[in-house]
Order: structure tokens, then sequence, then C-alpha cells
């Protein structure tokens, strides 16, 4: 097997509390997104990474793709280019001259994380991110969406002298989990480092925790975990299933759809346990601050304590 890979092979579990918030708006509706079969609450990866990419920005690290709009007016772009031709031009001109467009874009930490592509004519590149999450990720528990009704103090038109009535779906409370991996081979392609994976995760657990949006800031980072694995090539199967929820049972007709705090639940790590004992795993790293789980963790082989910070 290769030995001259950057990173090892992994796969993460996050998980984060919503209460009374829309975790994931859908962008066609506007509603939270949500499977109708299951009542489990979905969270897009386009969404964690925005999360990671906006935390990133906002604490002073230059990012290939931005949440900018100030090039665009009346929906169009005011550049001839947009989009990643024009950053990569933006970039290209602080760069000295003949530098690669692979050495451009491995320039900027999400790159390096997520990927990016440059239209260059004739050095045009692709480059696939190490860190990939799943595409929709359902929420631990079941979910019974409120109905929630505001008013706007604007008027709704020039026309209208009355502000706006809107009606949403909101999340009483919901545990998300989010599923992602991180591939060695397509690391040593994009220069990814494990202090790019530190940060990473600094920024996934600071970025929950600090939203500050009408409809993101009631959530709070629980339990982060990387599964590092003994060979690129190794998988556990079933890791995204390893972790079960349990009512703490005051009332025999209570279900998970009447959850409302961290209190209401406990949270079993036997299956996870018994899968990470297999030789495909060599490390297993978290980070929580809540004290339940930290005692149930603490201790087990394999497992370290993993500090954040940027």
């Amino acid at each position: 097997m290769s030995t001259n890979l950057s990173v090892d092979k992994s796969e993460i579990l996050f998980f984060y509390e919503s209460t009374y918030s829309m975790p994931n708006g859908d962008p066609f509706t506007g509603e939270q997104r949500y499977d109708e079969e299951t009542k489990k609450v979905l969270v897009s990866d386009v969404r964690i990474k925005r999360f990671i990419r906006d935390h990133l920005y906002e604490t002073g690290r230059d990012i290939y793709v931005r949440n900018d709009r100030t090039s665009v007016k009346d929906g169009k772009d005011r550049d001839a280019e947009s989009g990643a031709a024009a950053r990569f031009n933006t970039l290209e001109a602080q760069h000295p001259k003949g530098t690669s467009a692979h050495d451009i874009l491995t320039s900027m930490i999400d790159v390096r994380l997520f990927g990016g592509i440059s239209t260059k004519k004739g050095e045009a590149i692709n480059l696939t991110g190490p860190v990939q999450f799943a595409l929709l990720n359902p929420s631990l528990n079941r979910v019974d969406l409120r109905m929630h009704q505001n008013t706007s103090v604007f008027a709704s038109s020039t026309e209208k002298s009355r502000g706006a009535i809107g009606t949403t779906t909101v999340v009483p409370y919901s545990l998300n989990q989010i599923h992602g991996w991180i591939n060695s081979f397509s690391a040593k392609h994009t220069n990814l480092t494990q202090d790019d994976i530190h940060v990473m995760f600094t920024a996934l657990w600071d970025s929950i925790n600090n939203a500050n949006t009408r409809s993101k800031s009631n959530q709070a980072s629980l339990l982060l975990l990387q599964v590092v694995y003994s060979e690129p090539t190794k998988k556990l199967y079933g890791l995204d299933r390893a972790i079960g929820l349990h009512l703490n049972v005051d009332s025999p007709d209570k279900q998970e759809e009447q959850i409302r705090s961290r209190e209401d639940y406990t949270l079993s790590f036997k299956k996870l346990k018994e899968l990470v004992a297999s030789d495909s795993v060599k490390a297993i790293n978290y980070h929580t601050e809540d004290n339940a789980i930290a005692g149930e963790l603490a201790g087990v082989p394999k497992f370290t304590a993993l500090k954040l910070s940027v």
C-alpha cells in the first residue's frame, strides 16, 4: 500500500442540536428539508460546507468559494466573467507570473479540503475534494415540524402600507448527524495536511455554536468523531448507524417526536465500540463538551480526546 500519502483515510460523524430553528431550508420552497416517510430532518452537504467556509472567512482565512454578492446587481454579475473564472483571475494576479493553476488553487484551504475548478485556457483543472459529506444527512430522532407564522413591520411593496405575514416550518428539536469522509488519495492531489483537517474540525464546531442568523442561531455542537483507518482502502460497514438514541422514559407513551432537549434522551455507543475494535481502525479522535458523553468515551481503547483550536 502507498506510504507517501499526506493524511490517513477517515470517516467523520458530527452531531449538533437544533432547537426551534431551521437547520437547512430547501432553496425552492424555503421550508425545512424533511423526509416525510421517516420523519427525519435532513441537512445537506452544501449547508455543512457553507458553515465551514463562512467561519474560515469570518476568522480571517482567505477562501476560494465565497458567499459574496458584492459583484451582483439586478441578478447579474457586474463583471464580464463570473463565478470560479473571476475568482481564479483575481488569485492569479496575486501570484508570481507562471505559477501553475494547481498551485494557485491549492493555496486556498477550502480547495485543499473540498476541491475546486479553474477554466484557465490551456490549463483547465478540476480537483476533487478529499473531504466530502453525505448528500443528505438525516437526524437521529424523528421530528414533527411545527408551523410558525410571523409578521414584518416593513411594507410588502411600495403600493402597500402594511407589513407582510409569513408562514414557515420550524424544528422543535433535532439531533442532526452529519456523516463525512476524508480520502487519502484525493488529499495527495490537493495538498491537504493534518493541520488543514484540524482547522476544519474547529471551524465546523465553532460555526454551529456561533451562527447568528435568524433560522440558525439556536443550535449547539454536541459531539465530533473521527474514525481513522489503518489503511487507505479500509472501511467499516454501517458507521453512520453505530450510535443509538434512547428516550429517557418518564411516560410509557412518550415518543421521539416529543424530545425537546438533551435531557430527554441517552446516546448509546455500544455498537460503535464494537465496530471500531476492528483491525481496520487505527484510532478514534473525539471532541465533546457534554460531560456524560465524555465520561462514556474516556479511557476506551483507541479513543483519544481531541482539543480543537485554530
